[in-house]
């Protein structure tokens, strides 16, 4: 919010015990009367006005959230809360219709687009230790809204302060980590927020369970309880025709002995409208009036009337407000263009006013030609706090009815409506959709088939853009809004089969317009890892960055981030998880790396789960504890490249799967899976195969660490009487040389210097008939545990594994079923051959840095 012209504010005098204060009668704003020269906080009655340009938040489900406040009421938020899931703004179930339209604008969608972007100011719930950029004193307070942020670059000042700021905003510190909105283009219209950031609407949240939290209605004040005072009365207040057909108002206490004018000035102060209260008049109506909207005016009497009381012994218990019709009325014009000068233009409209003739007056004052009034068009737009919706008006309608039709649906619509002039264009209308569940390796004409067969696309306005037969995945260009919202509503409920469908709408990234010193960081997290971390850990770096280069595993998986990111020349990785979900990104990366521009993107992690192998070999810690976000992504950059061996693993199996009815079933087809941290066989596997099954019966008790580590020792001790004779049942080949095994319980192939949640098996022991194992030399470790209770003193450090051999082609033959794992992934593996081999080139990864390096801001 740039524009600061209008202030106005209504206080009511209250005496502290050393000093006189105010209080803002609408927004619940407090200060001292020696300060209020320096107040320029917006109140949340003009709030709207100011916005520069309206942008829709996007509001997950309810939650508690502690130490916070509204940005509306300005009050703690003491009972379940809504939060914007892209920009620091925290507001009351019953305060959300009254918040500004005021999200980051993190895309271009054809509306008011620019490539220089301004610092975007946020009040409030910054931490008690927060500094001034500017006088670098205290700014920030748990106990009040106090303090302003940049939403984007961080930079915290006072209110006093901020406005000494340089305007243009160049993204701080992570600058280099941001997808620049102006790089992102997006064309959501009809879609919700959610919908445009990929956001899951069935996480869970900080709530507690069974709360029944209903953000859409708009009930009773918060701060407005049923008088118990004789003298004093609570009244419902309907803002207009709206609110009564949804049975959505607000309360007021008034004395019952009260004029027209006080009631009208506490109807307007309860929905934040600071206009001249003689501008308004309430009218009443009984329980049968309100379901069957026949309104009765009991205004209309003479004027001496207002005087005296307006309620007598038999009061209605619901009013309505209504704006009082005019004969002209200024309204302001918003350029739809970037245009130097002032915000809007004032414009006085009269009942013969049009929208063409409003068009015809505006065009000179914006320094336009008024020849070709065909190529402009005015538009009204709503500036509600969940979707900004945009309506062309027609161009003989009358401006006058057009204002008294929406007072009449509500005025705090009105309060948040404008009309912009907007000069026509003739951009053609995409919507990207990823549509992924499909069966794989068909051609891009069976996949357009089966989508004509299962959701009746329409060929005129829907094509294939990109098809990833691999992953059984299409892109789908649409050149029409409703096909698309029909489309992705239907894909929702579409199994092709027996596998339901997917759809994730997906932003176009402009390549040309990435500076030249950025790499965009590109983010996956796995909400499942890690308990509620995961979410968590997706709200803040939504926050950080920009949302767009944000991605929920659960929601497509990794492929829509890829495919999003296929033309960014160079960008880095970050994986949120456990050794399992790095795993799964890296192996979607090395299917689609020859369609990425940038082949060879280099790969963070920050682990979730409850091994973390590979995390702890990179120096990114045994898993994630609740450190600070931003600190992490500045490590991110900071860190350094490392290359890393992937293997491939063949499996072959030559007799049929357990269960095949009289053995005539054929044997199971090869598998192919890969590998980055280690392959076990036997004793190991079998642990993580029990482990596995016990997550299968009861998935929410594994959401902690501790608890996941304690099943893992629980279900070892059931097997320390076990004997196997592993030895007995497999051969191994080592580079074409055949390899005796000793007498062991389990074998295992390592890529990495960590198994077992931090356990090095191999052992730091020099022994001339190896190399010093690295995670790039090409090279797989050969280990074997002669049972738990060597695997439980090789975990605590007393022991090491088995050196068996050293090499970078391995042949196992499987004599009889064994369990095997692959990064903790287990399973019954039938008699034949694995064959384990390297996998083409090696990856890139991050390795966090030693000693943190000073870069310059500037």
């Amino acid at each position: 919010m740039s524009c600061r012209r209008e202030r106005r504010r209504k206080w009511s005098a209250f005496d502290g015990k050393s000093t006189c204060c105010k209080e803002q009668q609408f927004c619940n704003f407090m200060s001292h009367e020696k300060c209020l020269k320096n107040v320029n906080i917006p109140c949340s009655c003009i709030a709207p006005s100011l916005v520069r340009i309206p942008v829709a938040h996007c509001f997950g489900p309810p939650g508690h959230y502690k130490r916070k406040f509204c940005t509306v009421c300005r009050k703690s938020l003491e009972s379940p809360a809504f939060r914007c899931e892209v920009c620091e703004l925290h507001v009351h179930t019953d305060c959300i219709l009254f918040a500004c339209s005021d999200c980051r604008q993190c895309h271009q969608d054809g509306h008011q687009d620019h490539d220089t972007y301004h610092h975007h100011w946020r009040e409030g719930n910054l931490p008690s230790g927060a500094r001034c950029e500017v006088c670098k004193k205290t700014c920030g307070s748990s106990e009040v809204l106090s303090g302003m942020r940049c939403e984007w670059c961080g930079i915290l000042a006072h209110a006093a302060c901020y406005v000494v700021v340089t305007p243009e905003c160049t993204f701080g510190r992570l600058r280099s980590m941001i997808l620049p909105p102006s790089c992102v283009q997006l064309f959501s219209r009809n879609f919700s927020k959610l919908h445009c950031f990929r956001i899951s609407e069935n996480l869970p949240t900080e709530s507690d369970e069974g709360d029944d939290v209903d953000g859409s209605t708009q009930g009773p004040a918060k701060d407005v309880q049923i008088s118990t005072d004789s003298s004093k009365q609570t009244l419902k207040i309907y803002d207009g025709s709206d609110a009564v057909k949804r049975n959505q108002f607000r309360l007021i206490s008034v004395p019952r002995i009260a004029k027209n004018e006080e009631v009208v000035e506490a109807a307007l102060r309860a929905y934040y409208i600071n206009d001249d209260q003689q501008e308004y008049e309430l009218q009443t109506f009984s329980q049968q009036a309100l379901l069957s909207d026949d309104i009765i005016n009991r205004n209309d009497a003479a004027e001496d009337s207002n005087l005296g009381s307006v309620f007598r012994e038999s009061v209605p218990e619901a009013w309505i407000i209504r704006a009082k019709p005019k004969d002209e009325e200024v309204i302001r014009i918003y350029p739809a263009w970037l245009w130097e000068g002032m915000a809007y233009i004032s414009l006085r409209v009269n009942k013969d006013t049009t929208t063409q003739t409003v068009i015809k007056e505006v065009l000179p004052l914006l320094g336009r030609q008024t020849g070709c009034l065909q190529n402009f068009k005015l538009v009204e737009v709503l500036m509600g706090s969940k979707q900004v919706q945009r309506m062309v008006l027609d161009n003989q309608e009358l401006i006058l009815n057009r204002l008294e039709d929406i007072r009449k649906i509500s005025i705090r619509q009105m309060n948040q409506t404008r009309f912009y002039i907007v000069e026509n264009s003739k951009s053609s209308v995409q919507v990207n959709m990823f549509v992924g569940g499909l069966p794989p390796q068909l051609s891009p004409e069976e996949y357009m088939n089966i989508l004509k067969n299962e959701l009746a696309i329409k060929t005129n306005v829907v094509s294939v853009s990109h098809v990833y037969q691999a992953q059984g995945a299409v892109v789908l260009e649409i050149s029409c809004f409703s096909e698309a919202e029909r489309i992705y509503m239907l894909v929702k409920d579409t199994t092709v089969n027996d596998k339901p469908l997917n759809a994730v709408v997906i932003p176009e990234v402009m390549a040309s317009k990435i500076p030249q010193n950025c790499w965009p960081l590109l983010v996956f997290v796995n909400p499942k890892s890690g308990g509620l971390k995961g979410r968590d850990l997706l709200y803040c770096f939504r926050k950080l960055l920009n949302p767009h280069q944000v991605f929920e595993l659960t929601n497509g998986g990794p492929l829509p981030g890829f495919h999003t990111f296929s033309k960014v020349p160079s960008f880095r990785v970050l994986v949120c998880g456990g050794d399992g979900t790095v795993g799964w990104v890296l192996g979607a990366l090395e299917e689609i790396r020859h369609k990425l521009v940038c082949s060879e993107p280099s790969v963070a992690i920050l682990p979730l789960g409850t091994g973390n192998d590979l995390g702890r070999v990179l120096r990114w810690g045994a898993g994630y504890s609740g450190e600070d976000p931003y600190s992490i992504l500045i490590s991110v950059d900071e860190a350094d490249d490392v290359l890393m061996d992937r293997w491939t693993i063949l499996l072959d199996a030559e007799e049929p799967a357990e269960g095949a009815e009289n053995g005539v079933a054929e044997p199971e087809p090869p598998k192919i899976v890969q590998m980055n941290n280690y392959c076990g066989l036997g004793i190991d596997a079998e642990l993580s195969l029990d482990f596995h099954h016990a997550r299968e019966e009861e998935p929410g008790k594994f959401n902690s660490r501790f608890h996941n580590k304690g099943v893992y020792v629980k279900v070892g001790l059931q097997k320390i009487s076990h004997t196997r004779n592993l030895h007995k049942d497999i051969k191994l080949q080592v580079d074409q040389r055949e390899v005796e095994l000793p007498n062991i319980e389990g074998l295992i192939f390592i890529n990495i210097p960590s198994w077992g949640s931090g356990a090095d098996l191999w052992g730091t022991d020099s022994d001339d008939r190896f190399e010093k194992p690295r995670i790039d030399d090409g090279l797989l470790e050969v280990v074997g545990v002669t049972g738990v209770v060597h695997m439980g003193q090789v975990q605590s450090g007393f022991r090491s594994g088995i050196r068996i051999a050293q090499g970078s082609y391995f042949r196992v033959t499987l004599l009889k079923p064994i369990p095997v794992q692959v990064d903790g992934e287990p399973w019954i593996q039938a008699p034949g051959q694995i064959i384990i081999s390297a996998a083409g080139p090696k990856v890139r990864m991050l390795k966090k840095s030693k000693q943190k390096k000073k870069k310059l801001e500037a």
